[in-house]
Order: C-alpha cells, then structure tokens, then sequence
C-alpha cells in the first residue's frame, strides 16, 4: 500500500499543493512552521476523517479561506483508489468520486499508523488516550467497531440526559431500564473488540519489545473493563443507579476502560522512566503496525512526525 499522490487546497498554511510520492521511503525536511505536519495531516485526515491535532474541521482551512480541498490517491495490492474531502461548514467525504453517507465507510481505504512525538502521553496521560489509540487500530480494521461505538456514545449521551431529567425534573427511574439494555449491548460489543486487539497485542509486544531493549526487559499488556459480561454490567449499573442520578452521569461502563502496561513486572506510569515509556510506546506502534499486516496481507503507511526528537 502506498500514496502516489497528495494534493491540498486551501488546507493549513497551504494554498494550493501537489505532491507526488514514491513507493518507499518519502522524507519532508525543512525549518519549522513550514507545514511538514500538515502533509502528515492530511494522510491521516484522508485515511480516519478526522484529525490527529484537532476537533475543529474548520481549524484545518486556511485563515481567511471559507472551504479546502484534500485529494490523495494510493495503491494497495488489488486496487486503486482515490479519496477526496471537502472542508466547510460541513464535511463531505468521496471514495473514487462517490459521496459517502457515513464516515465509517471510509475507514479501511488507506490504513496508517502514526507516531508523533505527542504518542508517549498514550502512555503517560489519561485513560482516554489509551482508548482512543485502540479505537484508531480497530476501526481501520473492522469498521463496525466504530458504527458500535458511535451508537454506544450516542445513548450513553441520552442515559446521561436522562439521569438529569430524574435529578431536577423528578422523572421516573423505571424509563433508565431502555438505556441500560441498550448501552449494555453496544458496551458488550466494543468490549469483545478490545479484548480480541489486546490479545493480538500481547502476542506481538513480547518479542518486540524484547529486541529493542536487547532482552533486558519483559513488557506485559493488562485490558481493565468492568463491561466483560452483559449480566454483570447491567447488575452494575443498577447498583449505582442511585449515585448516576446525584452526579448525573454515567460513572461505569466502556467508556472508563483502560490498559496498563508493566515493565518487568512493575506498572509503568507509576515505576517506568522516561527511556521506559519511550521504548513502550514505540514497541506498541510497532505491534500496531503488524497487527495491521497480518489483518490486510499489507503493511500500512507509516507516518513518523518529527521522529528524531523522540
């Protein structure tokens, strides 16, 4: 799989752009703020939907400019493809010049692993780096992950509103069972996703890990969710219905889970150096991205940001 061919309009610091590419190795130099990011961006953009750096569509248009145009073309094994996507006041996405009707649909086009040097805070911050790392992986690969995922965000958006309307408007509990067995279902799926991930994780991880440290350190991988069964999670959210009320939100559920990572049997992010957290995450891309050959017979496009710093 590669990209022969990249071309912005309007995008970042860019007014119009073509660059072609070769079917190896392409290196962007260049001092800074001069928009070697933004290619990268605009790779990862044409391949997820969305942005590594931002929330914001309308962040990605040029000041001053109302729309902008990314059009890359790429090569896998048995096809051509081309990927276009308008930025305006809303996002239009083609795939060889037919409008999708879903984002998802574009997943698994163009498959990328990235490595920024931002990537250690997977490791280093909060729990919803970690499970935003493993949404990008399994969506690329089965993009019913993320048609699951959205449907679960959306009704833990309706249990949350909901458990509100009971606080302040005295609305009756019984009417929560609707969201329960729904985002049950959908946390039970995503959950069986993860854990299949994680296992092809481990059985990556060990050994690369243990060459690039020169067999010096053992890492092992932990997936942390309460959501394991059906039975046991709706049993879960009844028995904290009560304190979901009072806070009004959802305080259990796929979207509190997790990974740990340990290092010779200690826990990372609480024993690991920086060097540790380094290699770790570098050995976990690395999982990702044979993980991603294994799936689809090719390996996916491997972008590196501003590698040499880290």
């Amino acid at each position: 799989m590669w990209i022969n061919k990249i071309k912005v309009n309007n995008f970042r610091n860019y007014d119009n752009e073509e660059i072609e590419l070769n079917k190896n190795i392409n290196i962007f130099y260049g001092e800074n703020a001069q928009g070697k990011t933004n290619i990268i961006e605009a790779i990862f953009l044409c391949s997820m939907g969305k942005s590594f750096r931002t929330k914001k569509d309308k962040e990605m248009i040029k000041l001053d400019s109302e729309n902008s145009t990314i059009e890359i073309e790429y090569k896998k094994s048995d096809r051509d493809g081309k990927i276009k996507i308008n930025l305006a006041n809303k996002k239009s996405v083609f795939v060889n010049g037919v409008r999708l009707k879903k984002l998802s649909e574009l997943l698994g086009n163009i498959n990328v692993v990235i490595f920024t040097p931002d990537d250690i805070n997977i490791l280093k911050g909060g729990p919803q780096n970690r499970r935003r790392f493993l949404d990008i992986m399994i969506s690329q690969l089965k993009p019913n992950y993320m048609h699951n995922l959205n449907l679960y965000l959306k009704t833990l958006e309706q249990r949350n509103n909901y458990l509100r309307q009971i606080r302040e408007e005295n609305k009756s509990e019984e009417l929560l069972e609707i969201w329960d067995e729904k985002l049950a279902e959908y946390a039970i799926n995503i959950n069986r996703y993860r854990n299949e991930f994680i296992e092809k994780i481990k059985n990556k991880i060990k050994n690369i890990h243990s060459e690039i440290t020169d067999k010096k350190e053992e890492i092992e991988i932990e997936y942390i969710s309460e959501c394991n069964n059906k039975e046991e999670y709706l049993n879960l959210l009844k028995q904290r219905r009560k304190l979901d009320i009072i806070k009004g939100f959802t305080t259990k559920g796929v979207h509190r889970d997790d990974f740990v990572i340990y290092i010779n049997k200690k826990q990372l992010d609480i024993y690991g150096s920086q060097g540790q957290h380094r290699t770790a995450i570098l050995s976990l891309k690395l999982s990702e991205l044979n993980i991603i050959y294994d799936e689809i017979g090719e390996y996916p496009i491997l972008l590196l940001d501003d590698f040499m710093s880290e």
